[in-house]
């Protein structure tokens, strides 16, 4: 039995879930420890970059759920360990002042926890997706998931905002166990009884995990596009350390203003997912590759337009716009990048889609972890002989030629497959 669009959007609610708990982390506590406790910019750098290294282990807790047919309950777990993780997270931050080291390794312990539960709830909830949604309805219920998970991200950044200022250890706990305790019931309540109603496939048997890869590695398209993923990922990413404390900074913004200009910005990748949706799906205007493109090319113009609002303070009013564009056109790229990973994942030797998403999953993990921290470290780096200003500039400035370089190989990556793969009609690799 299929899953019903009921079932996808209430999947989906877990996947809102995982985005709520994820951006308190990154987003909300980085501010946290680099402006209010002064803190460089590279150590919530470090403990966001491990939380995204021990997502690495995304195959093994897939494969658990596989060999097990327990979804469900990976996903319940995971969402136990993204909550107590985030709780633990904020808990370390007001400890901060009197008790650093202690802080510290509470900290690592918190982010680890995180890793694990994004890793397991989010693989095993991928994975029930893939198995028990109608071929037809994959790319759909692929983008209304993720698009949730967005909608959450946004939703409880600019919630946080409202209700963090003027800030005060105790009510930061107060939100964290709250926000922990919604999401874990949501979860749980948005879950129960899918499994049950589904049939799973079983994987097939004698081949092991290297096997399988080295076979998928050894198809050009495959590695030019674990290349793209790197790089535009790290691309994505090297800014999310670094907006809401260049807002402090430079701008001079409250906590709150900071984590409502996140939500901004998530509220505009939103958008951008929606437009994709919209103009490929059902109006059918542009191919993913296209779609693609500009999302790159959108996200280094927004770049270098945000790098240039430092320089001239008679700008800072388009700061929220600015910001705005950049989650807007990241939207555009990340939905036309996922349409284009989901096509290309059935090309190539047959049965070996979720082994090529694991690759590119993998890569993805891998470029947030290092984009991040690549982003932080250099700013302080930058931060440390050049005015504020000039730093968080230069660093925007390297992201967006990062993105022009992305955007280049994104012409190229439907032409290598074709080429590749003669047989398979064009206008599946450009969603047409």
């Amino acid at each position: 039995m299929n899953l019903t669009w009921i079932q996808i959007v209430r999947l989906g609610l877990v996947q809102m879930c995982l985005g709520s708990v994820v951006v308190l982390c990154t987003s909300t506590l980085n501010r946290l420890m680099v402006v209010e406790y002064a803190l460089p910019a590279m150590l919530p750098g470090f403990l966001v970059a491990f939380h995204y290294g021990v997502q690495i282990s995304r195959p093994h807790w897939g494969i658990a759920s596989d060999l097990r047919g327990r979804r469900s309950f990976w996903i319940i777990l995971g969402m136990v360990m993204l909550a107590s993780g985030g709780f633990l997270a904020s808990f370390a931050v007001t400890l901060i002042d009197g008790y650093f080291a202690m802080a510290m390794v509470i900290s690592i312990l918190a982010y680890g926890l995180i890793g694990m539960g994004v890793a397991s709830s989010g693989t095993s909830l991928l994975a029930l997706l893939a198995t028990a949604t109608a071929p037809h309805r994959r790319a759909a219920a692929a983008t209304t998931t993720w698009l949730m998970m967005i909608f959450g991200i946004a939703m409880t950044a600019g919630i946080l905002g409202q209700f963090l200022d003027p800030y005060e250890p105790s009510k930061l706990l107060i939100l964290t166990a709250l926000l922990g305790a919604i999401t874990l019931s949501m979860t749980s309540l948005a879950i129960a009884g899918i499994e049950k109603k589904v049939m799973f496939r079983r994987e097939e048997t004698g081949t092991n995990m290297r096997e399988a890869l080295t076979e998928i590695w050894s198809e050009p398209e495959v590695r030019f596009f674990t290349l793209f993923v790197f790089l535009s990922m790290v691309a994505y990413f090297m800014q999310e350390l670094i907006l809401e404390p260049y807002a402090g900074l430079v701008f001079a913004k409250s906590l709150g203003e900071s984590t409502t200009l996140s939500g901004i910005q998530n509220g505009g990748t939103f958008l951008g997912m929606v437009t994709v949706g919209i103009a490929a799906s059902a109006l059918k205007w542009g191919s993913l590759k296209q779609w693609t493109f500009l999302g790159c090319l959108g996200s280094a113009l927004s770049l270098f337009m945000l790098a240039g609002l430092g320089q001239h303070s008679s700008m800072a009013s388009f700061l929220t716009i600015t910001v705005g564009a950049l989650g807007y056109f990241n939207g555009v790229f990340a939905v036309g990048a996922i349409g284009s990973m989901m096509s290309l994942a059935g090309s190539g030797r047959a049965r070996r889609e979720g082994g090529r998403m694991g690759l590119w999953g993998a890569a993805q993990a891998i470029a947030a972890g290092f984009g991040g921290l690549a982003g932080a470290g250099l700013t302080d780096i930058f931060r440390s002989f050049m005015p504020d200003h000039h730093a968080f500039g230069t660093v925007f400035l390297i992201e967006a030629m990062l993105f022009v370089v992305a955007a280049i190989m994104a012409l190229k990556i439907i032409q290598i497959a074709k080429n590749n793969n003669p047989t398979l009609p064009m206008g599946e690799y450009d969603g047409a």
